[in-house]
């Protein structure tokens, strides 16, 4: 029986930023638009968060059974350690799932957009199929397309949406970012795995372009996030402010970029996450700041 400090740990909550953070940045649209709703926005929290953990448990038994982690380098999982039963661990992913559409549906009831229900669902299937079922998508090196849609244009769209019911040039530019540093931080961990994945017949894309290739990609992907938003500086010059995370993308890519270790890597995971969220923060701030001056 695991204890408790290792289903914490199962859970990685080092991801949990990314969760976060697209809710923050559609948020912060909202707030430019003068239509923050709080309790709809802590619904979408919420719903966020509960589909994160959810995955991470999905993913933790679904790679276990596959033995894709016996050799794996990084924090404890669940079934590949043997410190949980993999049906222990597959009940706490769907008790997680459940949560998220009891949420989501209070949310769904609050606002009345019925055809949210769908999105739900596929956000639901998404991340089970991530890597569980007999043909997983992120074996498949697909996972990066459906990790930009949702925790980049999904989240921070739906968590916009939920409150102003309109979309923004602002908010559609800071979902690609928000989708970008999603998938740089899925492309340095699957980076770090490349040895143990290429061996489980795991092909992520970081597998499929090579080492090399996939550090270049981290990089390129991080400072795509950030030149995008020089778009949105005509409806709200004080959106500059997220380039005050730029030494966080600095320093995480610098690692990238020179390490060969895989260990090194661990550490760039809660950087990334944590450069995910101190961006959606400082675009909060630009939109709170934006409405106030107007």
């Amino acid at each position: 029986m695991a204890s408790v400090g290792e289903w914490i740990e199962g859970a990685r909550l080092r991801t949990l930023p990314l969760a976060v953070a697209p809710v923050v940045a559609g948020t912060a649209a909202a707030v430019s638009l003068g239509a923050f709703h709080p309790g709809r926005a802590f619904l979408a929290l919420l719903v966020a968060l509960f589909l994160q953990i959810g995955v991470n448990y999905a993913n933790d038994y679904s790679d276990g059974i596959k033995g894709t982690d016996e050799q794996r380098v990084g924090p404890l999982r669940l079934t590949g350690s043997g410190a949980a039963r993999p049906g222990q661990v597959k009940l706490a992913a769907f008790l997680c799932f459940a949560a998220a559409m009891v949420a989501g549906l209070v949310l769904i009831t609050e606002t009345r957009q019925w055809w949210f229900l769908v999105i739900g669902a596929s956000a639901v299937l998404a991340a089970w199929g991530y890597t569980g079922g007999k043909r997983p998508y992120g074996y498949l090196g697909l996972g990066d397309l459906f990790v930009f849609v949702y925790f980049g244009l999904v989240a921070t769209l739906g968590t916009l949406y939920v409150q102003a019911e309109r979309l923004s040039l602002t908010a559609v530019l800071a979902a690609v970012a928000m989708g970008l540093i999603a998938c740089a931080l899925l492309m340095a961990n699957n980076l770090r795995d490349v040895p143990t994945d290429l061996e489980a017949g795991k092909l992520t894309l970081a597998v499929r372009i090579g080492a090399p290739a996939a550090r270049l990609a981290y990089a390129v992907e991080l400072g795509l996030a950030f030149a995008l938003m020089l778009f949105a500086v005509p409806q709200n010059p004080w959106t500059l402010l997220v380039y005050l995370a730029l030494p966080l993308a600095w320093a995480a890519a610098r690692t990238v970029l020179v390490t060969r270790r895989e260990r090194a890597l661990i550490p760039v995971l809660k950087q990334t996450g944590i450069l995910s969220l101190v961006f959606a923060v400082l675009l909060l701030l630009a939109g709170v700041i934006g409405a106030w001056a107007a």
